[in-house]
């Protein structure tokens, strides 16, 4: 499938109001756009929440915590997702990465 072809598809999808962006799929769109394509964190973040105002969102309030720490932490975006879970799930995170372990000391 062309670019052109998976991008209409992925539209209709989108335009049903069906589709469902769980925490994985962020994180594999992150994850392109970083590695595949050369975007910086701060542009991820813009495009990523932009999209998201307009689908259903698993875990809506973590993901954008965590997607909001990746634009300012020099983090991996699952250890963003980690903090978000202790911010807003208030789940106890046991990491041994300093760079995590520091930033959820403040929390």
């Amino acid at each position: 499938m062309i670019m052109k072809e998976m991008a209409s598809e992925a539209e209709k999808v989108i335009k049903s109001h069906t589709a469902l962006v769980t925490i994985e799929v962020a994180a594999e769109v992150i994850c392109v756009l970083k590695r595949v394509y050369s975007i910086g964190r701060e542009e991820i973040k813009e495009s990523v929440l932009g999209f998201l105002s307009g689908v259903q969102v698993e875990e809506r309030e973590v993901l954008v915590l965590g997607i909001e720490t990746y634009a300012e932490q020099n983090l991996d975006f699952v250890d963003c997702i980690l903090y978000a879970y202790k911010c807003v799930k208030k789940h106890d995170i046991l990491t041994f990465d300093k760079k995590l372990k520091k930033l959820l000391a403040n929390v």
